[in-house]
């Protein structure tokens, strides 16, 4: 692919990619999978896991103790708010520590800028999207470097991935026990605080960081809040984070700032879960410009 075709691609899915999540609230507008816990079966410890004691240790230590189930089934849920609009997106997929890969089926709200559902799949570093509002013929993908989106992936596709979830709390500031309650048979640990995703990119490493380091460069707020679900193992079950950012590039007013609340929530660890790469002969690239007549 030429390279003014590569930047008007990537500025083509850029503003689809607001379009889908961002515009449908404005009306205009690693992570696990790459740091410590991404082991493979062989590799993991034969000492069970344990949730830790303090609760600042046990929230960052929560993505690589995720990591070492294996995989995950997941759910996800992306709420976008403005002064004027809210949207509301659901997901659902998992993520395979040991492959690094997972995929998502993301249901689009009315008013959004493609329709049906996006479908994500997600690798270290890199994001597959079909139907992701651009001009991409029907069934096909297109294949993106986190780094070319500005949010890093973290909320444009309408979800937060797993890996990327899980590891941004890698980068917890505070943390405090709320409380302890039971969901669906297990008891959970309820934990709330702050996070800096910087930090969380520095203790996660590798490709696995990029799209946590390019989120804290568009995110307003450095310190994210959180609240987080662990089991006794410490495997995290559920995982709300809250990010803001400017509708109006460079707009402090309040009126203009937009909230996202993403919420994970994670089961069946262990059981395997279907994600794989797009076949290259599905990946969709630009024609080259035709001459000028």
């Amino acid at each position: 692919m030429n390279k003014p075709n590569q930047r008007r691609l990537v500025s083509q899915l850029r503003s689809a990619a607001r379009a889908a999540v961002l515009t449908a609230a404005m009306g205009g507008l690693a992570a696990c999978a790459g740091g410590p816990g991404a082991a493979s079966a062989d590799e993991r410890s034969p000492v069970a896991d344990q949730l830790a004691a303090d609760p600042l240790a046990a929230v960052r230590g929560t993505a690589d103790i995720t990591g070492r189930t294996g995989s995950a089934r997941a759910a996800t849920e992306l709420v976008t708010e403005s002064a004027e609009k809210k949207a509301s997106f659901t997901g659902a997929g998992g993520y395979d520590y040991v492959k690094r890969i997972g995929r998502l089926e993301v249901a689009v709200p009315p008013g959004a800028a493609t329709s049906g559902k996006i479908v994500e799949v997600v690798l270290p570093g890199t994001v597959y999207l079909q139907n992701s509002g651009a001009r991409i013929p029907e069934g096909k993908w297109v294949k993106l470097d986190v780094r070319q989106l500005p949010d890093g992936n973290l909320v444009s596709s309408g979800a937060t991935d797993p890996a990327s979830a899980a590891g941004a709390l890698r980068g917890a500031q505070k943390a405090e026990l709320v409380g302890s309650e039971t969901v669906a048979g297990v008891a959970l640990k309820h934990y709330r605080g702050t996070l800096d995703l910087i930090r969380a990119a520095e203790a996660t490493g590798g490709r696995g960081a990029d799209g946590l380091r390019t989120a804290a460069q568009t995110f307003t707020a450095k310190d994210v809040p959180y609240e987080a679900w662990l089991d006794p193992q410490g495997r995290l079950h559920k995982v709300v984070e809250v990010f803001s950012f400017a509708g109006v590039a460079g707009s402090k007013e309040a009126k203009d700032q937009v909230k996202v609340t993403s919420t994970v929530s994670l089961s069946d660890f262990g059981k395997p879960v279907d994600a794989a790469e797009p076949a290259p002969t599905d990946i969709y690239s630009m024609k080259p410009t035709e001459p000028a007549k």
